[in-house]
């Protein structure tokens, strides 16, 4: 089966990173068909990354400005049978698409994802617990440690059977991050839409397709913690809308009353029997990410409410 490879990128500020992006897909021990770089409305990235990978189709987002108009850009242009997603500031393994074309064998699974590896531009900070890496866009405590079946992938290590978006569309826009907004979700949105649509769909988890993400000071610090769980609690909310609470919260559930209160536990463990104080840091940091993401939610529920029917 060929493999499409979609790689979206906006800022020159992430260019480094983009580099090392298009490099790990170039060096994939099983090769690409194609790899398509979209650029979202910054026409001098556009010119420079054209000339910088002449290995790639390098082309402008024509659809809505943000992550979904790329995306679905990116769909439009690809050609393999396998379309699968990079973020332009992670670094794939050499066998990441190999693990990833493995899974394909089995008809019924229409999409896959793996596992997202923090690579720490700065020291971590202790007070951040690993049950919210998905902050990070990382793989987080409570996802599989072996291939099993899930909701949806992480966006930034993920791949869908060319069929799916012909049988359902594509990325829905209003949904995904647009530039610097802390907005997500539309992978969510899209995977629920496609198991709705697709009798006996199947779309797994594999951590052998490994990928690594680059985490700059930025995302370490609190004020863009708050931030990216509250755009996660609103971003739920419009997949809710788009596909109904019951599948839209679905993981959430299993997430909040297991994966958290372990963790929560965890770390009072760690402070009181270890004597690493900043245990009770990360526990409050756990019990304010879910009230962060539950505020977001309730927000968004209330300002729908107050609108005119």
């Amino acid at each position: 089966m060929s493999v499409s490879v979609i790689i979206c990128a906006y800022s020159h500020e992430r260019h480094a990173q983009l580099n090392r992006a298009i490099k790990s897909v170039l060096a994939q021990s099983h090769r690409a068909g194609e790899l398509i770089v979209v650029v979202d409305h910054n026409l001098p990235l556009l010119n420079l990354v054209s000339l910088e990978f002449t290995q790639a189709k390098v082309i402008p987002n024509s659809g809505v400005q943000g992550l979904s108009g790329a995306r679905n850009t990116g769909i439009e242009h690809a050609s393999g049978d396998i379309i699968a997603f990079l973020d332009d500031d992670a670094i794939a393994e050499p066998d990441w698409l190999a693990a990833m074309v493995d899974q394909y064998e089995n008809p019924s699974v229409i999409g896959t994802g793996g596992k997202v590896v923090p690579l720490w531009q700065v020291k971590k900070p202790r007070w951040f617990p690993e049950e919210f890496y998905w902050v990070l866009g990382c793989s987080y405590r409570g996802q599989p440690t072996h291939t099993a079946q899930v909701r949806n992938p992480i966006g930034c290590n993920m791949s869908f059977r060319r069929s799916v978006f012909e049988r359902v569309g594509g990325f829905r826009e209003g949904i995904g991050r647009t530039r610097q907004d802390a907005a997500g979700c539309e992978e969510t949105e899209l995977c629920i839409r496609a198991r709705q649509a697709i009798s006996g769909a199947k779309i797994l988890y594999d951590p052998s397709m490994v990928v690594y993400h680059q985490v700059t000071s930025e995302r370490l610090r609190f004020d863009y913690f708050w931030r990216r769980c509250l755009a996660e609690g609103r971003s739920k909310m419009q997949v809710a809308n788009a596909v109904g609470v019951g599948d839209a919260l679905s993981s959430e559930r299993a997430y909040v009353t297991i994966t958290l209160p372990l963790g929560v536990l965890r770390s009072l463990a760690e402070a009181f029997l270890r004597f690493d104080l900043w245990g009770l840091a990360r526990a409050g940091s756990i019990l304010a990410g879910l009230s962060f993401t539950t505020a977001g939610y309730v927000s968004a529920r209330l300002a729908q409410m107050a609108r005119p029917a």
